[in-house]
């Protein structure tokens, strides 16, 4: 296994959408296992392939408290959505900043596992916020995308900075 770079905002590479995944083969579960490593270094509860720059549907998370309960999402569907819930969200693309986002409490998704294998799932609460977000990084969208526009335009200004200062 190996750790991937993740891309940092306002990189223009986290607006790409991903294409859907043809077939789970060696090559996709490597990156399955490389993301997970990662998302567990960095430390995250959830990363799509599209933050390690590979524009497939893939998303990896574990909300466990003991990082034991990886879940893999390969052409992850939203079949229903219910409730309403606002949570504090943060992002390992978007380092240190944190902020309320409204989604459905409840979901129902519907993907390939590691080796391929359908599998439908329900989830609530932080799973199902996390599958969301995610599933929007497939999108091309983060979740600064909720907030306002001076927020976001401050976030990415600090981001510009903090880049700058890297180099």
């Amino acid at each position: 296994m190996a750790k991937l770079e993740i891309l940092h905002f306002p990189d223009p590479r986290l607006r790409n959408r991903a294409l859907p995944v043809a077939q789970v083969d060696d090559t996709v579960r490597k990156l399955v296992d490389d993301m997970l490593e990662t998302m567990y270094d960095a430390p995250g509860i959830g990363l799509a392939a599209t933050q390690v720059n590979v524009a497939l549907r893939v998303i990896t998370i574990d909300v466990s408290d003991a990082r034991d309960e990886p879940l893999v999402l390969i052409n992850p569907e939203l079949l229903a959505t219910d409730g309403d819930i606002e949570t504090e969200e943060g992002c390992l693309s978007v380092p240190g900043v944190y902020d309320n986002v409204r989604r459905a409490s409840r979901i129902r998704v519907r993907a390939l596992g590691r080796n391929g294998e359908p599998f439908e799932r329900e989830a609530e609460d932080l799973l199902a916020v996390c599958i969301q977000h995610e599933m929007d990084h497939l999108e091309g969208k983060l979740f600064v995308d909720y907030l306002s526009q001076l927020k976001r335009s401050r976030i990415q200004k600090r981001a510009l900075k903090a880049q700058r200062q890297a180099s």
